[in-house]
């Protein structure tokens, strides 16, 4: 009996520490994704702090930095590197021309809701010009990470070299970020443009050059955000950017808006809820679950939970 009551205890530790490393599992994936979520927010909560403008067709400019790196990796066999600066170059192109193109002339627009259908309808435009070059049949991503994964715990806990590289990727971009915009003088301009545009180009500060840098930034974290997420998700559809786009726009909400910290937190955060979601209670509400969740944050802290309350000029 004391010998079938030791195995027992023995089996129940076990299956606690199997239980611990597959939890922790989980949390580094979460982490990870999060991570991609916090870049492409980064562009999401730029824009908008700066601009004030919502560009939902921000997620789809990570899909053609997807189909870039895909192009110039799988297809011209190039090196992983080339084809991330590549790509980095093409969507900060396009965000650039985004920006002139679709929004600058209704930057004065009397109602923000023609913004927002411009987006959407960019959105869908960037969408349907994938699917007449590469087709509705979803690629096979080659991925862009080479680093070996780390194994810990004697081999119970494998962390995949794209976790690795995700996580740092996110934590440097918004360090790089944060000090871009408090110490270099096109950062400073932008913090200036974000408190009052009519102040700003009366200090001098050319406004339009200002907006269109802050699409850039953005569009060319969306190329590297789409490169790492097709890399831990090694899959490519034209409309590979749409769903992490709008999750990434609510880690933007979550965090606060307009906030670059808040922007890593909130993705962070959403990362983790949605990986532990679908590990513990139900994949196919996950995504149910994050929403939820935002709205609770929202009715407790509408700004979220590094905003700050915008009083409004009369």
């Amino acid at each position: 009996m004391r010998i079938l009551d030791c195995r027992n205890k023995i089996c129940k530790l076990w299956e606690g520490h199997g239980f611990r490393m597959s939890f922790i599992s989980y949390l580094v994936n979460g982490i990870s994704l999060g991570s991609v979520y916090a870049i492409i927010a980064l562009g999401y909560t730029m824009v908008y702090g700066i601009a004030k403008m919502l560009n939902f067709a921000h997620g789809d400019v990570i899909m053609v930095g997807g189909f870039a790196v895909f192009t110039i990796v799988s297809t011209l066999g190039l090196p992983p590197v080339l084809g991330i600066l590549i790509a980095v170059i093409i969507c900060t192109a396009l965000g650039i021309v985004i920006e002139r193109v679709a929004y600058k002339p209704l930057r004065n627009a009397s109602s923000p809701l023609a913004v927002l259908i411009t987006a959407i309808g960019v959105s869908y435009l960037l969408q349907n010009v994938a699917l007449l070059i590469f087709g509705a049949n979803t690629k096979s991503f080659t991925s862009v990470v080479s680093i070996s994964p780390l194994k810990l715990a004697g081999g119970q806990l494998i962390i995949s070299g794209e976790t690795i590289v995700t996580i740092i990727a996110g934590v440097i971009v918004m360090i790089c970020l944060t000090l871009f915009v408090n110490k270099s003088k096109a950062g400073q301009a932008m913090l200036a443009v974000s408190e009052d545009k009519g102040a700003a180009q009366l200090m001098g500060i050319n406004v339009n050059r200002t907006i269109a840098i802050t699409f850039a930034i953005g569009s060319a974290l969306a190329a590297v955000a789409g490169a790492l997420l097709c890399s831990t998700y090694p899959s490519l559809t034209p409309y590979t950017g749409s769903m992490p786009g709008i999750k990434a726009f609510v880690a933007a909400v979550f965090g606060g808006i307009g906030s670059i910290p808040g922007a890593l937190i909130g993705g962070i955060i959403l990362g983790i809820i949605e990986n532990l979601s679908k590990a513990y209670i139900s994949s196919q509400l996950s995504d149910a679950i994050v929403f939820a969740v935002l709205i609770v944050v929202l009715l407790v802290r509408p700004t979220g939970i590094l905003g700050k309350k915008i009083n409004e000029k009369v």
